[in-house]
């Protein structure tokens, strides 16, 4: 293969490398193109552009492919767990049971947040979005945290590490229980991470919330799905902040910051919102559907298609099963997921559908399971935040630990007014003659 690109510009040429990754993807490598050429690329939003080289997480959208260091999603949700996983995508292998033990006691060792954080949340109003509060308080811990680093192989960042993935869903479960005027519970040492997590947010001071294990699974399976998803606008926010040497957990905000937008981490409320629009006018979902097949309408399926995955969506294949097996065990009654089967059969089976590959996706499932098990619309997101912790904490540590990283610092096309100048208050329009006529 031809290891350079050639690049005519004003009657000169240019050769830029070519790079090739490990599972064969091409890239044309313009780091040295505005200190050879004069000229810098222009990429609006980034979607045609590799901002790094990672070892973390390979997609390939038109097969329908995930994989965390290598391995498929469908083994992983098969055979592990929410924290093995973490510590698979995080350390870049799959851990020993000494190892695998080890992190797990760090994270129950370190569950709890500091007690003075507790002042903090009664400073936000109850209408908070639960994200503000996420987002606010990942920063705020980062203050009970000693000697701060950015060394990703210190015995200091592993405890760091296991704070942020552990007190993150304590957080989101304080949040939470304050929004509802609700006792704040504790987490126990006795319950591992997701069914402690259900614990803090559905447990009474007087009775323990009953954890059945179809429940447990099915959200341990989302945090799972959820752990890295390449360089999307949140990862891509973190790797952004960490390249300024902030720490680690300035930089998890960040990226709370970035998922808590509507055309990001908001995917999966928008399907519920979607459904509740279908049940309010009194369809179910029948006529929603020929709306949507017609664009004049304004109507779109929210949780089908995926902007990467040109194929089925591999982590819904997944959570489809895990999906079904809830509802059956939890006979739930609801209208709205009634409404969202039928919307489901129709994207598999009607040709319009198929043939768009308006296949549902992960946040379709996600959705309609964190429905089933009670979680507020107004903390989907939150869920979605605990699932990413992981590949945030990856790909700071990937990029801390590169020795040849620089701040990241993106160029720009400037298509504003050229040379101008400062015009006094009088001379400008509508201003007043004088400044005595201005007083």
């Amino acid at each position: 293969m031809n290891n350079e690109a050639k690049l005519e510009l004003d009657g000169k040429t240019y050769r830029l490398p070519i790079v090739e990754g490990s599972e064969g993807e091409k890239a044309i490598d313009v780091s040295n193109l505005r200190s050879e050429t004069g000229y810098i690329t222009l990429d609006d939003g980034y979607s045609n552009t590799g901002s790094c080289r990672s070892q973390i997480t390979f997609i390939d959208g038109e097969q329908g492919i995930l994989r965390y260091r290598g391995i498929p999603i469908e083994e992983i949700a098969e055979k592990s767990t929410f924290v093995e996983t973490a510590y698979l995508i995080i350390y870049g292998r799959l851990p020993n049971r000494t190892e695998l033990k080890g992190f797990s006691d760090l994270l129950t060792a370190h569950q709890n947040i500091h007690e003075d954080m507790k002042y903090h949340f009664e400073g936000f109003p109850a209408t908070a979005h639960p994200m503000a509060i996420l987002s606010a308080m990942i920063n705020a811990s980062g203050c009970f945290a000693s000697n701060l680093q950015t060394d990703g192989n210190s015995s200091q960042f592993e405890v760091q590490v296991a704070q942020l993935i552990s007190q993150v869903r304590t957080i989101a479960a304080f949040s939470y229980r304050k929004a509802s005027g609700r006792p704040i519970i504790y987490p126990k040492a006795s319950y591992k991470y997701t069914a402690n997590f259900l614990h803090m947010l559905f447990s009474n001071p007087y009775e323990d919330y009953e954890l059945k294990p179809e429940v447990v699974r099915a959200l341990d399976l989302i945090f799972l799905l959820h752990a890295d998803h390449e360089q999307n606008c949140s990862t891509a926010t973190v790797r952004m902040v960490a390249s300024s040497q902030a720490n680690l957990f300035a930089s998890a905000a960040s990226g709370v910051c970035a998922l808590w937008g509507p055309l990001h981490g908001g995917a999966n409320q928008a399907v519920v919102e979607m459904l509740e629009e279908i049940h309010k006018s009194g369809d179910d979902g029948s006529k929603f559907i020929d709306a949507a097949k017609d664009k004049a309408s304004g109507k779109k399926l929210m949780g089908f298609g995926h902007r990467i995955y040109k194929n089925y969506d591999p982590r819904a294949k997944i959570i489809k099963q895990a999906c079904d097996n809830l509802l059956s065990v939890m006979h739930v009654s609801d209208p709205l997921l009634d409404i969202a089967k039928k919307l489901e059969e129709a994207a598999l089976r009607e040709p319009y559908f198929v043939e768009r590959k308006l296949y549902p996706n992960v946040d379709f499932y996600s959705g309609i399971i964190m429905r089933a098990l009670g979680i507020p619309l107004e903390m989907f997101t939150v869920i979605f935040a605990i699932g990413r912790m992981p590949g945030w904490i990856a790909n700071y540590r990937e990029i801390t630990a590169d020795a040849k990283a620089r701040i990241y610092r993106p160029r720009q096309i400037y298509i504003g007014p050229t040379i101008n100048h400062y015009v006094p208050m009088h001379q400008r329009p509508g201003s007043p003659k004088s400044q005595q006529e201005a007083g």
